[in-house]
């Protein structure tokens, strides 16, 4: 049973920066495929980054791509997420996911239906 476990979110003013964070309970030398999804209230939840640990292979969808980026330390089988310029649409619960192997296209990196292991998610407040 693979466990994730996110931190880093909290309450940031307008054009803060936050680094999230998620850590998983298996080894990821091994490629796993790890996404970043978020959702804020109201609203479906959707992917904004995925990263091949084996490769550090990152996809990162365009509307966030000028300003997160989508990291890994396989040492710590921790994957990250540096968030800048934040901005109001950016609150929201952010989780992060898991796949035993990853997606044929970077582009499916970010859709859920890819994963089958999640966190239990990181608030982040920007206002």
């Amino acid at each position: 049973h693979v466990q994730l476990v996110e931190s880093g979110g909290g309450s940031v003013q307008a054009g803060g920066s936050l680094r999230l964070s998620c850590v998983a309970s298996i080894n990821t030398y091994s490629t796993v495929c790890m996404g970043w999804f978020r959702q804020a209230p109201g609203k479906e939840r959707e992917g904004v980054a995925g990263i091949a640990t084996g490769d550090g292979v990152t996809y990162v969808v365009d509307s966030v791509k000028e300003r997160f980026t989508a990291s890994r330390d396989n040492t710590k089988n921790t994957v990250y997420l540096q968030m800048s310029s934040l901005q109001s649409e950016d609150t929201g619960m952010y989780y992060c996911a898991l796949s035993r192997t990853c997606p044929s296209t970077l582009a499916r990196m970010v859709e859920s239906a890819e994963f089958g292991y999640w966190g239990q998610g990181t608030q982040v407040t920007v206002s």
